[in-house]
């Protein structure tokens, strides 16, 4: 598989998807039909190509794999340069994962412009698997904000009542921040005449220059993860956003620039890194604190569910910017347990607002009685949120903990409040919905999961167990890649903690 074009493969499949969707005739209910019936195995061929990658990638080193180059824009020197290495494979992983599993969960949901929507969702995995595989500069820019055109139509068009507004703010939001980027980007090619990101991780940036490249990296990374204060755009992002949407906004936009962190931030301005890591810590640290607290207070599933997200966040920021072993793979597997059970929790939102058209925690209640299967895959769901031993939030946590501890003792133990905040909202909110008695007469015709929907929750189930049973497979493909960023960020530190002394 390492002969074949591989990465761009899984990368225009879903193009070449949305093309033939695009062809589809006839009367609407065929056009529907073959829309999603086309999307569907789109999908899932490219996620079984991404399975391939992951099977023969090689775990015993750091370097990019399945690496493939052309020319593209001379002019500027960019080039079309893709490969994969132990932090990206992963989110490839992710998001393959996680489109099927939308086209899915949209397949009944979705019942106007069904055509519209495929495409875009179809041009969105492109984007989001481009992202996560591209080494250079340019066309990760492209990639980049390519995201925001599919999400913003998939929020705009399909939404609830105030999706206007929604898609607006969330476009708005990210777009700012990403000029920002753009701009530091620009300063990168004239400082180094160079696009290519592996040449760039090379090289050493001045540190004075370090400090500013860092801030407008960070402007459009803090936004996309989002990290408190500028995370109000992504409540109402969710909430007016249809659930497939919500599934990947929470999935994989969100480590968009978490990502960001680990493959530019850390890496290629170590030194301005250092310097910024106790903002980073004490931004991080209000956000789990104060978005648990206000998840606490809302009385819309969504809402909670989303701020939720803010607040393990946090950790993922918290773990990133210990630069220690355990503080980023625990990271890196937050983020991919995040991706996992926020995408299922809001599926569970799903499932309910399909039946009763109500996101209000107080219209529920007592569903157990009525859906016991239901009950139980949202069990395991809320659970994985907390950290229970034995799902795969307990292992990212624990491990970000491990690495908060070792740079400063108080920043994990405030950090820890937030899981005993985040027990108290996701407990609070299965009891009210779950359990007690059944008493509304709307609630007793509620019927428990369809096949489809079991179809859609098994994968995400198993994967939720398997990465806290047994987290080694997910480890060794990212542990040499860490071992040579820490390695790497420790020798710049030292460099230039050399050249400060020597200039004293």
């Amino acid at each position: 598989m390492t002969d074949w074009p591989i990465l761009s493969l899984v990368i225009f499949l879903p193009t070449i998807g949305a093309l033939f969707v695009f062809l589809v005739r006839g009367d609407a209910r065929i056009v529907a039909r073959n829309a999603r019936m086309t999307a569907l195995w789109t999908s899932l061929i490219t996620f079984v190509l991404s399975l391939g990658i992951w099977i023969d990638f090689d775990t015993s080193t750091a370097a990019f794999q399945f690496v493939e180059r052309a020319d593209w824009i001379p002019i500027l020197g960019a080039s079309y340069h893709l490969g994969v290495d132990g932090i990206s494979m992963l989110f490839v992983i992710l998001s393959t994962f996680l489109t099927p599993l939308c086209v899915l969960a949209s397949w009944e949901a979705i019942q106007t412009r069904v055509k519209e929507y495929m495409i875009a969702f179809l041009l969105l995995e492109t984007f989001m698997v481009g992202m996560f595989c591209a080494l250079d500069f340019v066309l990760f820019y492209i990639f980049f904000e390519g995201v925001l055109i599919p999400m913003f139509l998939i929020i705009g068009v399909w939404g609830g009542a105030n999706r206007v507004y929604a898609a607006f703010k969330f476009f708005l939001y990210t777009l700012t921040g990403s000029v920002l980027m753009l701009v530091a980007i620009m300063v990168i090619y004239f400082d180094a005449e160079t696009t290519d990101i592996v040449e760039l991780l090379r090289l050493g940036f001045d540190p004075d220059l370090q400090i500013w490249l860092w801030l407008a990296f960070f402007a459009s990374f803090a936004v996309k993860v989002p990290m408190w204060p500028v995370h109000t755009w992504l409540p109402d992002a969710h909430v007016e956003a249809p659930t497939a949407g919500s599934v990947i906004l929470a999935g994989i936009l969100l480590k968009m620039g978490a990502y960001g962190f680990l493959r530019f931030s850390l890496p290629m301005l170590p030194v301005a890194s250092d310097f910024f890591a106790p903002l980073i810590f004490t931004l991080s640290v209000i956000a789990i604190v104060y978005t648990s607290l206000v998840a606490l207070a809302q009385e819309d599933m969504k809402k909670l569910i989303a701020y939720s997200s803010v607040a393990h966040m946090g950790f993922v920021t918290i773990g990133i910017f210990t630069v220690r072993t355990q503080g980023v793979e625990g990271a890196i597997v937050q983020m991919l347990s995040h991706g996992v059970i926020s995408a299922a929790l809001f599926l569970c939102v799903g499932v309910v607002y399909d039946r009763l058209h109500s996101r209000e925690i107080s219209r529920y209640g007592g569903l157990v009685h009525r859906m016991p299967v239901y009950a139980a895959v949202f069990m395991v769901f809320m659970l994985g949120s907390v950290g229970l031993p034995g799902t795969s939030g307990f292992v990212g946590e624990f491990l970000v903990l491990v690495g908060a501890f070792q740079v400063n003792t108080w920043l994990a133990l405030l950090a820890t409040t937030g899981i005993v905040l985040g027990a108290a909202y996701m407990l609070y909110l299965y009891r009210r919905v779950i359990f007690g008695e059944l008493t509304k007469e709307d609630l007793k015709t509620m019927t428990d999961l369809s096949r489809r929907e079991i179809a859609i929750f098994a994968p995400l189930v198993a994967a939720t167990l398997w990465m806290g049973v047994w987290p080694e497979p997910f480890l060794d493909v990212m542990h040499a890649s860490v071992a040579n960023l820490i390695e790497n960020y420790e020798v710049a530190l030292r460099a230039a903690d050399a050249v400060t002394v020597a200039g004293r």
